[in-house]
């Protein structure tokens, strides 16, 4: 019989989850205002660069969640371990999250430097695949700091730290609109590089946040006594734990992302104009997706917390706080995008200028359709992160297969192509299994929640 919860209980979980979430949902606007600001920079430079800068980050980020998903493994091991008050355990967890982050680095990096064969095989127009592989370039050498910089990060936040990782993360922001002022505009003494400039400055950004929070890691008293950078040699058990978690964490994460970047190849074949207002959607969807994504880690913490204390009560109430509170969230930013979509698409495109008319209501369009899916996707990511903080996590992998490639995808490449639907029926398609995720994920933690971990 599941115990008997106060109200008291579940404000003090609310409060708690809440606490830990804001600093953490601060990391992740400020992390996600990078390809903001990239795309509305990119978008002065006109539609066709906003196109080549659309097609590679749509290989860069697929593969950059993807890695960090997986070393998101390292949280609930650190978490758990912290809760049980195992400070050692907790430190070699996250050292080898580095590891991990470098050994990931070396395909990704190899992939990216070598996209534009690859992007001209898909049947992207010449002079887009011709900037994007100029694009990439630079960006490939900020692979590696970016998944070590998530790796230090999952350990700070999992010993209840983030407040620094969040004011990091800020000046990188702050760091990347300069450098794209600088180097893509030919500003402050630098040449105009247009869209490399952009890759450039992204690579710089991420090496300065990296070397940034490892100072704090080493310097900081609380943290210092883990031993995070004493990296020694891999551990292979260790390793191997964090991959036996992390493993289904990035291919889960690699189903939903891919499913995005097989929507905007699939929107490339349309037209550069129908990608530029693709982009446009999208970046607005994954600016307020940041904020359930910080909830959900904030959860899989607390989850793991309750795990480390034998607290069945507080696995469940860590859980549902965090599913409501991203759930509760996601329906206001649906909102604003029913509301407000000409005022949210001018901040890429002049709305006056007549050459950007058809990507201006095309990206209305599809704004209207991201609002439905909003809801979805706070609570399918919040769940995931929940069954996270119980180390479940290969279930959920098979889930969201089923959901996104399963049902997402091939629905909305019916109704694109087979039904005439064109790109808002590819969106409808990410509607549908976003949907599927989120009730397939929700019920398995009300299963799973209850059982002995």
């Amino acid at each position: 019989m599941m115990p008997r919860m106060s109200g008291a209980g579940w404000r003090a979980e609310l409060r708690a989850t809440l606490v830990l979430a804001l600093p953490i949902v601060g990391s992740q606007l400020a992390h996600v205002s990078l390809g903001f600001v990239d795309t509305i920079m990119i978008g002065r430079l006109g539609s066709r660069s906003l196109a080549a800068g659309a097609l590679g980050n749509s290989l860069f980020f697929p593969l950059a969640l993807v890695g960090m998903a997986m070393l998101s493994a390292a949280s609930p091991m650190v978490a758990q371990a912290f809760g049980s008050g195992r400070r050692q355990a907790a430190g070699e967890a996250a050292r080898q999250g580095i590891w991990l982050a470098a050994a990931l680095t070396v395909p990704a990096f190899l992939l990216l430097w070598n996209a534009a064969p690859l992007l001209r095989r898909l049947g992207q127009e010449p002079d887009v695949v011709a900037a994007t592989g100029s694009f990439l370039r630079p960006l490939a050498c900020g692979f590696f700091p970016f998944l070590a910089f998530y790796a230090l990060r999952y350990f700070v936040e999992a010993v209840e730290r983030p407040r620094w990782v969040t004011a990091i993360a800020v000046g990188g922001a702050a760091l990347n609109v300069l450098g794209n002022y600088a180097l893509m505009y030919g500003r402050l003494g630098f040449p105009a590089l247009g869209l490399v400039g952009s890759g450039i400055t992204t690579a710089i950004v991420y090496w300065s946040m990296l070397l940034a929070l490892a100072l704090h890691v080493r310097r900081d008293p609380d943290l210092a006594p883990y031993r995070v950078l004493e990296l020694g040699r891999p551990d292979p058990r260790q390793l191997r734990e964090l991959v036996r978690i992390g493993w289904p964490l990035g291919l889960m994460q690699g189903l939903e992302t891919t499913l995005f970047a097989a929507t905007a190849i699939l929107m490339g074949t349309l037209g550069a104009g129908i990608l530029a207002a693709h982009q446009i959607a999208l970046q607005c969807a994954a600016f307020t997706f940041m904020v359930p994504v910080g909830i959900s880690l904030a959860t899989g913490v607390r989850v793991g917390h309750a795990v480390g204390r034998d607290d069945p009560g507080g696995v469940r109430r860590a859980g549902w706080s965090g599913i409501g509170l991203g759930a509760a969230f996601m329906a206001a930013a649906a909102a604003a995008f029913l509301l407000l979509p000409r005022p949210i698409v001018g901040l890429y495109l002049d709305l006056d200028d007549p050459a950007n008319r058809a990507v201006v209501e095309l990206a209305v369009t599809l704004l209207g359709i991201a609002a439905l899916f909003q809801v979805f996707d706070g609570i399918q990511v919040t769940a995931a992160g929940a069954l996270r903080g119980l180390k479940d996590t290969r279930a959920p992998m098979l889930l969201a297969l089923l959901a996104y490639w399963g049902i997402g995808l091939p629905t909305g490449w019916l109704l694109a192509f087979g039904l005439g639907r064109g790109g808002p029926g590819l969106w409808t398609g990410l509607v549908l299994g976003l949907a599927a995720a989120a009730a397939l994920l929700a019920l398995r933690f009300a299963r799973h929640a209850g059982r002995a971990w």
